[in-house]
């Protein structure tokens, strides 16, 4: 089982994410974890801004300009008239749910909400993409296994518990999608794991695969989005250990994937 993260860049177009389908669909079995379009999570911070600032037309108005691309997304994605339905439904319904927000009171908790959006609908997305192409992937809800404990920690006997599930319940799948970034804290709230937070829920799937493993980073040739430094914080905060010795830095589908993982290693 391998873990690949891709990160906005990755899938920040219609082509993009054509292209990504490619590289995942080789018939290995493997968990993939997207990051939101690219900027998707900076429009949806703008439009938290505006509303704790109580303006709800400003905050509209951003929505309205992000709906609009990701409609454009949909045009360009699909070939069938079936699944652009499908995929404007997905739209349409998340885009619905973030307005919802500009009618009351609003918190840091309808803030974390809106900010997981993102990668909610760049999964949904790239999940009917390949169910288009005839493949038969399978979403995995990132809220239903990735969850911090209460030191807002990634909490391990959880994820391995509540991932392991998942597996099982589709043990004749080969292609699992999931989110990055975005998981429930202690209490069952929907939180997110903050910037670099795709690449520790790869880490932590891959966690639940073997207890050896082999970490391999790739970096994009438009520029990296975590840091070296930031990496290997990401690898203590995951419990990982894994000696310096041994780390292997390569180019692995340039402007494309940015972390892959590899489990287990023989």
């Amino acid at each position: 089982m391998k873990v690949l993260k891709f990160g906005g860049t990755s899938v920040g177009s219609a082509q993009r994410m054509k292209e990504v389908a490619k590289l995942i669909c080789d018939g290995n079995r493997k968990i993939v974890v997207l990051s939101a379009m690219s900027g998707t999570t900076n429009a949806l911070v703008e439009i938290s801004d505006y509303l704790y600032k109580k303006n709800p037309d400003g905050a509209n108005e951003i929505i309205n300009q992000l709906a609009r691309k990701y409609e454009k997304h949909v045009d360009e994605l699909y070939a069938t008239a079936e699944y652009k339905q499908k995929a404007g439904e997905l739209i349409k319904s998340h885009f619905d749910y973030i307005r919802s927000f500009t009618k009351d009171l609003f918190t840091l908790f309808e803030e974390k909400v809106i900010l997981a959006q993102g990668e909610l609908i760049s999964t949904g997305m790239m999940n009917l993409y390949l169910n288009e192409c005839g493949v038969a992937s399978v979403l995995l809800p990132a809220l239903d296994y990735m969850r911090t404990d209460k030191n807002a920690e990634p909490d391990p006997v959880y994820i391995k518990e509540k991932l392991a599930k998942l597996l099982e319940a589709n043990a004749g799948s080969d292609l699992f999608i999931t989110q990055g970034y975005i998981c429930r804290n202690a209490y069952g709230e929907i939180d997110n794991l903050q910037r670099g937070g795709a690449a520790t829920t790869a880490l932590r799937s891959s966690a639940r695969l073997s207890r050896r493993r082999r970490y391999r980073f790739g970096r994009i040739s438009t520029g990296c989005t975590t840091t070296t430094r930031g990496m290997w914080k990401i690898l203590r905060r995951c419990g990982t250990c894994f000696s310096r010795k041994r780390r292997s830095w390569l180019i692995s589908a340039p402007k494309y994937c940015i972390l892959r993982v590899s489990c287990p290693l023989s």
